[in-house]
């Protein structure tokens, strides 16, 4: 587990091993959000019921044992990739995306890969500047997005991190 302390909240992040009504709650908030400013086509999120399948690690992120954001890495042949992130509005600005991020960068080495990857959406820009911020960097399609035709990918920004 880690804990962080952030304007005198205690903050964890712990991987999550099975549904929980917490987790179905911030990830109906993040759709609900991602459907707000894109058609289904460009929605590339995992769905709830496959968060935690083997290649999946699923983490929530609690501010004094209430859930306030996830995130997760899907693991590919040779690449990690960040999916499901997201901060209840409320709580954004207090360095609560960075922690996740961080422990996804803890997994993804702890699992053996280097490379560490994400899609987000041209309306997201307060994610596209946290993932510069912790250092992504932008990238062509990778993995699926590459076969995709732009219907489906259009609205989609990509960035990868090296992280061994």
């Amino acid at each position: 587990m880690h804990q962080l302390r952030l304007f005198q909240v205690r903050v964890t992040i712990e991987r999550a091993y099975e549904l929980t009504p917490d987790i179905a709650d911030l990830i109906g908030e993040l759709d609900q959000t991602l459907a707000a400013s894109y058609p289904p086509e460009q929605r590339h999120g995992i769905p709830l019921e496959r968060l935690f399948e083997p290649n999946v690690r699923f983490f929530l992120a609690c501010v004094d044992g209430a859930a306030v954001g996830c995130g997760a890495i899907a693991l590919f042949a040779d690449y990690a990739e960040v999916k499901r992130m997201f901060t209840k509005p409320a709580m954004r600005g207090r360095g609560l995306a960075r922690g996740v991020l961080a422990r996804l960068e803890e997994e993804t080495r702890s699992a053996g890969f280097a490379l560490l990857r994400l899609e987000t959406g041209i309306f997201q820009p307060d994610a596209v500047h946290v993932y510069e911020a912790y250092g992504f960097t932008r990238c062509e399609p990778f993995g699926p997005y590459r076969d995709m035709p732009n219907s489906a990918i259009g609205m989609s920004l990509y960035y990868e991190k090296r992280v061994s």
